[in-house]
């Protein structure tokens, strides 16, 4: 691909500008500008710009691509399916899975007028009492996800929810075999206790696959309020309890046993408590919470495989930005936080 030296990796400017021209709104022929925006580890984001106009750009990343992973056409659908609904996400402007325009298929979305808080200091900035908000609707947005009338909204065909939490364990389980740099009996014994625990799932709802803190966008004048739900790449139809373990392992995190994933959200600082998010959601949801821990255990079997896909991008040089040289040793801090944590747990099959 052809960039200029200002360029980021990963968008052929020349080639854009003339699809931009020909199928985004408002778009002319004027030369654009691309900055890399900082945060995702996956799927690759850039502000695209005109000089008179900003859009969002989302493509896969440059190398290591796992099968069904990276889908630029399921991200793209779920947000135009989801304009309208109490969830709040980006317009979507145009979708192009022609590999000769950017080598790669591609989205191109509004850009949305938000903060992001993804640093310590970044939380530190809030009140308790806008820290309480946030984290309030953190939980409400992610019930109105789970509401989605998702037949309704034409993503009937979106997923096979039968079977979701055994068709995730499984599929993790290939996916490590792809990823996988190195041996890690940890990670297979965690494997093994989650075939052996999986629950009987609710009723199926649209999974976001990555909800937390920092896929969310707040309003720039109100961080109790949510503007924009982004990074759907793992978006399908499924449990909604896998939602909720995957933002409990981000949101109430023990870094001797996750690692340093993500900003610490503390409650002395006036967050909702782990168990405060669980109570709002089981009364907002109404489903049943008594096999929570499987959920959280699956999150952290499911993240410790993305992040060793993310390691092994880094080891052949296709990462895009700063911050992989930890990455491996998060993977087995968190599985054998995991291993600790289900070994304590109330449910029999997962203490092994």
């Amino acid at each position: 691909m052809s960039a200029a030296p200002d360029t980021p990796p990963g968008v052929d400017l020349e080639r854009l500008r003339r699809y931009f021209s020909e199928n985004v709104a408002d778009a002319d022929d004027s030369p654009l500008r691309a900055d890399l925006i900082s945060g995702g580890r996956s799927n690759l984001t850039y502000v695209i710009g005109d000089g008179a106009h900003e859009w969002v750009l989302r493509r896969p990343p440059l190398g290591h691509v796992l099968p069904t992973a990276h889908d630029m056409a399921r991200e793209h659908r779920v947000i135009r399916a989801l304009a309208g609904t109490a969830v709040p996400v980006p317009a979507a402007l145009a979708f192009c899975d022609d590999a000769a325009v950017n080598d790669a298929p591609f989205y191109v979305m509004e850009k949305v007028d938000g903060v992001i808080l993804r640093t310590p200091s970044d939380l530190a900035r809030l009140t308790p009492d806008e820290a309480r908000r946030c984290s309030e609707a953190l939980v409400d947005v992610l019930v109105a996800i789970h509401a989605v009338d998702y037949s309704a909204v034409g993503l009937g065909d979106f997923g096979r929810p039968d079977g979701y939490v055994e068709r995730q364990v499984r599929r993790w389980g290939e996916q490590w075999e792809r990823s996988k740099t190195r041996e890690l009996p940890e990670i297979d014994e965690l494997a093994r206790r989650l075939r052996a625990a999986i629950p009987v799932s609710p009723a199926p709802t649209i999974v976001h696959g990555d909800y937390r803190l920092d896929n969310v966008m707040l309003a720039p004048d109100d961080p109790g309020r949510i503007v924009a739900v982004l990074d759907w790449e793992m978006a399908t139809l499924g449990d909604p309890l896998a939602d909720l373990g995957l933002f409990l392992l981000y949101y109430a995190r023990d870094e001797d046993r996750t690692g340093s994933v993500g900003a610490t959200i503390s409650p002395e600082a006036g967050f909702l408590s782990r168990d405060g998010v669980v109570a709002r959601y089981a009364e907002r949801s109404g489903r049943d919470l008594s096999q929570l821990e499987f959920y959280e255990a699956l999150a952290a079997y499911k993240l410790a495989i993305i992040l060793e896909g993310i390691h092994a991008r880094f080891l052949m040089g296709k990462t895009v930005g700063d911050g992989f040289q930890h990455i491996g040793s998060l993977v087995e801090v968190m599985v054998r936080g995991a291993l600790d944590a289900a070994s304590a747990s109330s449910i029999p099959a997962l203490r092994g």
